[in-house]
């Protein structure tokens, strides 16, 4: 899948057809494991469709993972970060971790 394809494609398809596209298929292939890359972008605009909240680090300005928390929270992100800047939460791999879910 490439980076902007889940902002780009129109057609939709349901959760429960995708997951179970994809349990078939690694029950036909004798697995349990699935190895792909992608370089798929979650930003603000995507729609989660399965995902309702995130625990993650506080991450940097201007990372992709702070992307995915703007797409998660929408314009709410900027509050969480405040907090914890104004709180001297910690950042990073080894920082303080949020439970983050949207409105």
């Amino acid at each position: 899948m490439g980076q902007w394809q889940p902002y780009e494609n129109a057609a939709e398809v349901p959760a429960e057809e995708a997951l179970g596209t994809l349990l078939r298929h690694l029950e036909a292939s004798g697995t349990d494991t699935l190895e792909a890359s992608t370089q798929l972008l979650i930003g603000p605009g995507y729609r989660f469709r399965l995902v309702q909240g995130l625990i993650t680090n506080f991450h940097q300005p201007e990372s992709t993972l702070l992307l995915l928390v703007a797409a998660l929270l929408g314009p709410s992100w900027r509050t969480v970060y405040d907090h914890a800047l104004a709180h001297d939460y910690r950042f990073l791999s080894y920082g303080d971790s949020s439970l983050l879910l949207p409105e």
